[in-house]
């Protein structure tokens, strides 16, 4: 039982180091606490994973066991193969809708993982299972281990991450099970040291091939998606904490500095805790934001920073966690420019309608420099 539940960890848990969902894993852990994005995580593949295996369990009763060992050696094989693919040029879609962070976070699974590799790989190890609610135990938990590792990683920020290396590791432990599972299976009269050598001939090419566009991606400079999604959180939460120092007054204009109970002190903690420290989801006690003690900050500073932080939530994700850094930032500066927070379901549209009725000029300043930030980004 415990060797089931442990190669199906191990082989999850290789089959998604680098893969879309460890980067929606990454990406989920900036809008809610981690608790919530890993319990979405466990319910979505529990329920993908455990249609899998029920699947694979009901073809190991009408499948002879030594066709159904020799397809998972090719299947193994396959997979090895599917985590070299140069996802450059795919088109992930994620689910944003507002069901609430655990259900969002599972449903964003359970649709992400639909015939993927991990739910095929699931399937392929309940083939052969005496005990396959142990594979399920073990999918799970490598889902679980590689979507934390994601955020974890995420938090370190995506320069440092290797996951060309990743990619090359994880692929490569599928392709020797899948070889050595394979000449287990296969009739030893087709072993013949022709055909052994035309098979690892025919798998290097494929290996090149698969390789070469990553190869040339990164000889060009380009990150790879894990990179760049850190990365942009990174280089944003920057720009933002740069517009936040810029509004304040300083010692010599402010008096002695009152810190965190300053509401410009409390942004510049909070984003600095995201760009240094890589929390990006802030603990409870920042749950309350410094009372409002009216200061003579720059008006246009403000709304520049102001801007900065709503064009992120529009760019990178309008449906954040209330203790996302981005989102604390957002209120201590509408409490600077309003006097007040402003109420933000998700819907941009609302906000900006909420915006204007507080304060239309500010409102028409804030919309206009988000134009200017797009059609600089854009260019």
């Amino acid at each position: 039982m415990l060797n089931e539940l442990l190669k199906a960890f191990f082989f999850i848990f290789a089959a998604e180091m680098g893969d879309k969902t460890q980067i929606l894993a990454m990406t989920f852990a900036t809008q809610y606490r981690v608790q919530k994005v890993l319990l979405g995580v466990l319910i979505g593949s529990a329920l993908n994973h455990g249609i899998a295996i029920a699947l694979g369990s009901y073809l190991s009763n009408i499948i002879p066991l030594d066709k159904i060992q020799m397809a998972a050696g090719i299947m193994f094989i396959v997979f090895g193969l599917w985590t070299l693919r140069n996802h450059d040029e795919e088109e992930e879609k994620e689910t944003r809708k507002s069901y609430g962070p655990v259900l969002t976070v599972a449903f964003a699974f359970f649709v992400g993982e639909l015939g993927d590799k991990t739910q095929l790989a699931a399937m392929t190890l309940a083939t052969d299972a005496n005990h396959p609610i142990f594979i399920l135990f073990g999918t799970v938990l490598g889902m679980i281990a590689t979507s934390s590792l994601g955020i974890f990683v995420g938090s370190i920020i995506g320069e440092k991450v290797p996951e060309l290396a990743i990619k090359i590791v994880s692929s490569g432990i599928f392709l020797f099970f899948g070889t050595l599972k394979l000449f287990q299976t296969v009739p030893k009269s087709y072993l013949s040291e022709i055909n052994i050598i035309l098979y690892f001939i025919a798998l290097s090419i494929f290996v090149y091939l698969l390789l070469r566009p990553i190869f040339k991606a990164k000889r060009l400079g380009r990150r790879l998606p894990m990179q760049e999604a850190a990365a942009t959180l990174y280089i944003q939460a920057n720009e933002i904490k740069k517009a936040v120092d810029n509004i304040c007054l300083g010692e010599s204009q402010c008096g002695t500095c009152s810190g965190s109970k300053c509401l410009v002190g409390f942004t510049k903690r909070a984003l600095k805790s995201a760009t240094e420290d890589g929390i990006y989801i802030l603990p409870s006690e920042w749950e309350e934001l410094p009372k409002h003690n009216v200061k003579n900050f720059e008006q246009g500073k403000v709304i520049e920073a102001l801007a900065l932080t709503i064009s992120h939530l529009m760019n990178f994700d309008n449906n954040m966690g209330e203790n996302y850094v981005v989102n604390k930032v957002r209120l201590a500066l509408e409490t600077i420019a309003f006097g007040e927070t402003l109420s933000f379901d998700g819907n941009m549209n609302n906000y900006f309608k909420n915006m204007k009725k507080r304060n239309e000029r500010i409102y028409y300043r804030v919309k206009k420099r988000i134009e200017d930030l797009n059609k600089e980004n854009n260019q």
